[in-house]
């Protein structure tokens, strides 16, 4: 089975049990929760068994040890994340507003998997894996970003895939990051989207037009998120739409993750682009009806009974 390679940060979730607008005064707590983008989505690449690794940095610490002990169970190889003496894992604090949007205080540039360095089961691990999944903030960070650049030369040269996932916001791109994230871009088979990030790397206004400019870049196949209006798969050939299940949504946090890592899966192990779609928007819809970002993946087992309902 071909191997799935991620890079990014690990950090840990704690949740205001209460609704407003931050932490300018004493919250009641849950957590800590295992997090990071791209730690669900290997996490969730793992539930599915699909053979899968990680490379990062976390503190030697709790925090770390919560996060080493998640993805173990889960099946990720964890050989390339390196424990940090003397700094401490990253962390996100996040209280829901009454309108369902979220408020965050991060922990992220200055913990340790934002000094990412390099180790020695790295070059085993490139040599292993055939596939690189990347989000956008695997490039917000010096660190980070050569060990992303460096991840891409060598599995791409050597025939491998590249699928990658913005997971920005518009109001944090610089053009240092625009210009690193095309050039990401133009070498990415599998493009994946949340809503209006479609956007971010094109001229143009309209979705199909986005979706041709993209193409023209050497993309091969695009998987919109459309969050709770479902998402849609786009070849230049085809076009396949899935409409959304309807539930009672408790925490959104890793749902687009959640739902990357279960396509992937399928996608990656010769599923049709319908089937893989198809449980990836189980996987999506599934995660929000659980709280903490990595509590709500999925194995397979689980995705059928869900789609069963």
């Amino acid at each position: 089975m071909r191997k799935i390679l991620t890079i990014g940060e690990i950090l840990v979730e704690i949740v205001a049990t209460t609704k407003g607008n931050g932490f300018l005064e004493a919250q009641p707590l849950i957590g800590p929760f295992p997090s990071g983008a791209p730690a669900i989505f290997i996490d969730q690449v793992g539930k599915l068994k699909t053979p899968c690794a990680i490379i990062s940095r976390v503190g030697n610490d709790d925090f770390g040890q919560l996060n080493l002990n998640r993805l173990m169970a889960d099946q990720v190889d964890i050989s390339g994340i390196s424990i940090a003496e003397g700094e401490t894992t990253g962390s996100a604090f996040v209280r829901y507003q009454a309108n369902g949007d979220r408020k965050f205080v991060f922990n992220i540039a200055h913990s340790a998997c934002g000094k990412l360095e390099d180790n020695p089961n790295i070059e085993v691990l490139l040599a292993q894996c055939d596939h690189l999944h990347l989000m956008g903030t695997a490039l917000s960070s010096p660190g980070l970003k050569n060990m992303a650049l460096r991840a891409v030369q060598v599995i791409k040269a050597r025939g491998g895939t590249l699928s990658f996932d913005p997971n920005l916001r518009a109001e944090i791109m610089t053009p240092e990051l625009c210009s690193d994230l095309k050039m990401i871009l133009r070498q990415t088979d599998l493009f994946l989207p949340s809503g209006d990030e479609l956007f971010l790397f094109t001229e143009a206004k309209e979705e199909q037009a986005a979706i041709n400019e993209l193409f023209v870049l050497g993309i091969q196949e695009i998987v919109l998120k459309r969050g709770n209006q479902g998402a849609t798969y786009f070849t230049k050939e085809q076009q396949i739409n899935i409409l959304p299940h309807h539930v009672d949504e408790l925490d959104p946090t890793g749902a687009g993750d959640s739902f990357g890592g279960a396509f992937i899966s399928f996608w990656i192990n010769g599923y049709s682009a319908a089937e893989a779609l198809r449980y990836a928007n189980a996987a999506g819809a599934r995660a929000v009806t659980l709280l903490g970002p990595m509590e709500g993946t999925s194995t397979q087992l689980e995705l059928d009974q869900f789609l069963a309902q």
